[in-house]
C-alpha cells in the first residue's frame, strides 16, 4: 500500500503536466497572446507557447517514468516556477482570463501555485533518490 501512496502524487502530476501540455497545441492561447500583447514580444504566441507545450509533456511524461522522474521534476518546476514569475509580473497578472470572453479570476494562479506545491511533494517524497544523485554528480577534490 506504501508503494500506491509514494507514486500516485507522481501520477497525478505527471497527468496533470501531459493535460496541460496538450493544450498548447490547439488554438492560440489567450495567455501567452496576453504576454506578447503587454511585452511587446511577439515570440510569445505562438513560439514559446508550443516549446512550453514540449516542455510541459516532456515533464509529463518523464515524471510517469520513475527512471526519468528527477529530470521531469525539474523540468516542470523549471516551467511552474515560470508561470508563477509570469502571473507575479505585469505582463500578465495574478487575476487573468483563461479563455476569451471569460471573467478574469485568480483562478490559474492558484493552480500553478498548487502544482508548484504538488511537484515539490513528488521531489520530496523523491528525496533519496535526490540525494544519491548529488552525491554522484558532487565534484571529488583532488588529493593534496
Amino acid at each position: 500500500m506504501e508503494h500506491v501512496f509514494r507514486h500516485a502524487p507522481a501520477v497525478i502530476v505527471g497527468a496533470f503536466f501531459l493535460f496541460i501540455g496538450a493544450q498548447k497545441f490547439g488554438a492560440e492561447n489567450v495567455i501567452f497572446q496576453t504576454i506578447a500583447d503587454r511585452s511587446g514580444l511577439a515570440f510569445f504566441e505562438p513560439q514559446i507557447r508550443v516549446m512550453v507545450g514540449v516542455a510541459e509533456i516532456a515533464a509529463g511524461a518523464a515524471i510517469l517514468t520513475p527512471a526519468a522522474r528527477l529530470l521531469g521534476l525539474a523540468i516542470g518546476g523549471a516551467v511552474l516556477l515560470g508561470a508563477i514569475g509570469f502571473h507575479l509580473s505585469p505582463w500578465l497578472g495574478v487575476v487573468v482570463a483563461a479563455a476569451p470572453g471569460e471573467e478574469a479570476t485568480p483562478a490559474l494562479f492558484v493552480v500553478a501555485v498548487l502544482m508548484t506545491t504538488l511537484t515539490g511533494l513528488v521531489a520530496w517524497l523523491e528525496r533519496a533518490r535526490i540525494s544519491t544523485l548529488l552525491k554522484a554528480i558532487k565534484p571529488r577534490r583532488a588529493a593534496a
